[in-house]
């Protein structure tokens, strides 16, 4: 029971940053390698506002959520949209993505390590909390709480309101979306700037637990990105799922055999799911 609740646990935070990824990837076409960057920022944002002003990371996410949300935005508008306009097909959109963001990722990493070049962590809700005949730290369950509320909030808006339709249906196919009057290029800068938000919040969450340094993200965006291939691109559904399965493998493996193969695993499932499902767990067409 320790390692189901720790798994599911571990698996919302991480739903949170493949949800981000998946906007990006599955509606904007752009292939984020800086997703785990605004990660960390948005931890990093948390450490100094608790450590500075005695702010609480949960006050925190209201003021990192708009400045990513506008970050991000401003980051397609004047970096990634010439490339998306320059691209004649997808794969060509997808390679310039990964080597622009790659190029990003690496300004991000220089900026947060002339901002903090140390490890950063500071102490918050780490008190133990009984639930289920087990003994989890408060921060982890707050942490999965929130994900599990902006994950649910996300999957009802993207499926019960008009807005949430045109980006679904950007991200089924831009092409026929273009042709029944959805501003295309519109949508889809919005859903780049909303899951930079949303990746943001969850660099928040993970701070409250986890130590993070400038040079973290990369794990996260790897992590990410696996989640994302699992649950299929473009699905939010299958992506809180496919987190959830991460965090369990993830916790048995490292609390039955050995906790530096949580990575190792991790990369199995991922390329289990490339050989015998490339669509992922809920995708429709070839990945």
């Amino acid at each position: 029971m320790d390692v189901v609740i720790s798994g599911l646990l571990l698996g919302g935070a991480y739903a949170l940053v493949a949800m981000g990824l998946n906007l990006q990837y599955g509606v904007a076409r752009i292939m984020n390698l800086a997703n785990g960057e605004i990660l960390i920022l948005g931890g990093l944002a948390a450490f100094w506002a608790f450590v500075s002003f005695g702010l609480s990371p949960l006050l925190t996410l209201v003021i990192v959520a708009p400045l990513a949300f506008i970050g991000s935005w401003a980051m397609y508008r004047l970096l990634l949209r010439p490339l998306v306009r320059r691209a004649k097909s997808r794969g060509q959109l997808e390679v310039d993505s990964i080597l622009a963001t790659f190029g990003i990722s690496f300004f991000l990493v220089g900026v947060m390590v002339s901002l903090r070049a140390e490890y950063f962590t500071y102490s918050f809700l780490a008190t133990p909390v009984h639930m289920l005949g087990t003994t989890v730290a408060a921060n982890r369950l707050v942490a999965a709480l929130i994900a599990a509320a902006i994950g649910g909030a996300l999957y009802v808006w993207l499926n019960r309101s008009r807005p949430g339709m045109a980006v679904r249906a950007v991200a089924v196919s831009p092409e026929a979306a273009g042709l029944v009057g959805i501003d295309v290029d519109r949508i889809s800068a919005f859903a780049f700037a909303l899951g930079g938000a949303v990746t943001a919040l969850g660099g928040c969450l993970i701070s409250t637990f986890v130590t993070l340094d400038a040079s973290s993200g990369v794990i996260f965006t790897m992590k990410a990105l696996i989640i994302v291939i699992m649950g299929g691109v473009g699905d939010i559904r299958g992506a809180i799922i496919a987190a959830l399965i991460l965090g369990l493998v993830e916790t048995a493996v490292a609390t039955i055999i050995d906790p530096g193969l949580t990575l190792v695993a991790a990369y199995a499932i991922f390329l289990a799911v490339l050989l015998f499902r490339p669509q992922g767990l809920f995708g429709q067409g070839n990945a």
